[in-house]
């Protein structure tokens, strides 16, 4: 059997796991948060303990990698991490190979979720698709005519920096009202503490659940607090469904994929997020566009499946 490699360096997570070729089954898993205020080496120590974990005395034939931010698919090396220090121009793929002595494939995050997608999930049968990851950040990553389309220079996808709020806050990119920063979760946490800060008597809810230490609020708990009621954390919600719907529609104006397949922790913000998303991005689209949005199948491990199919895409 031909054992594959798939590792997953995420915003906040890290993820491994093995699978053999062919298989739906992954042989071994494992996962951990990434720590507070991690760089580049700390997450490569971890995943090389992961590694070895899954591994024992087995050598897989090759590796493959999603990577959460920009990436050199061609040279294997990372631009940079929005979220993690360290990662500045790191020839990723060519430490895994001097490291394990096999081929290995990298790629960003959204890129290679969609591959998953497509091979795997929600995408099986669409020669045409736009998956769409809305968790620490907003990415997109295209499949046309059944195959990877990166861009030019590797950094098509981009919907979280599209502006649909030019006089909105500013996003990390420095633009202003960029959807990643209304839609995303730590966003939608640090819109919700802005909003608790100003103004005392509103989102009871929320301050209950993090005892009124606005520090704990993460777009899980805005996301819980809105289903119990909240009027405030029920605002910051639908304000991100907006975003990412206005976003959603005019990338379908533009490039009119057949499918929208959206991953990540926040599309499991509940049932009114995805009415609202639906509505404006329909409502944003042009009548003639058949829009179809549907959530993953692959779940979170999306980019493990994913990087699992790159191993095959650029053998």
């Amino acid at each position: 059997m031909t054992l594959i490699l798939a590792l997953d360096f995420g915003g906040t997570k890290l993820a491994a796991a093995t699978v053999n070729l062919g298989s739906r089954e992954w042989l071994r898993y494992e996962r951990r948060l990434s720590p507070v205020n991690a760089d580049a080496n700390t997450d490569l120590e971890i995943m090389r303990s992961l590694v070895h974990s899954l591994l024992q005395d087995t050598k897989p034939a090759a590796i493959g990698v999603s990577f959460g931010g920009p990436v050199d698919a061609t040279t294997g090396c990372v631009r940079l991490s929005h979220h993690v220090a360290g990662w500045e121009n790191l020839p990723l793929k060519q430490l895994l190979e001097q490291e394990f002595g096999v081929q290995a494939y990298v790629d960003n995050d959204a890129n290679i979720a969609a591959l998953g997608e497509h091979r795997f999930g929600a995408g099986q049968g669409y020669d045409s698709l736009f998956y769409i990851t809305i968790s620490t950040g907003v990415g997109g990553g295209w499949i046309l005519n059944n195959q990877p389309w990166r861009g030019s220079v590797g950094m098509a996808g981009e919907i979280g920096h599209i502006v649909v709020d030019p006089n909105g806050p500013v996003c990390l990119c420095g633009k202003r009202g960029c959807v990643e920063r209304l839609a995303s979760g730590p966003y939608m946490a640090q819109n919700a503490r802005e909003l608790l800060t100003r103004e005392r008597k509103i989102g009871t809810i929320l301050r209950d659940l993090v005892g009124d230490n606005l520090d704990l609020i993460t777009g899980q708990l805005v996301s819980q607090a809105a289903a119990s009621g909240d009027d405030l954390a029920q605002e910051v919600l639908q304000k991100s469904a907006w975003a990412l719907g206005v976003g959603i529609g005019n990338v379908a104006n533009l490039v009119n994929p057949q499918l929208f397949i959206l991953g990540g922790s926040v599309t499991k913000a509940g049932n009114r997020w995805w009415e609202v998303l639906s509505q404006v991005a329909r409502e944003t689209a042009l009548p003639e566009v058949d829009l179809k949005i549907v959530p993953a199948a692959l779940g979170d491990d999306a980019p493990l499946w994913g990087a699992v199919a790159l191993t095959q895409v650029r053998r």
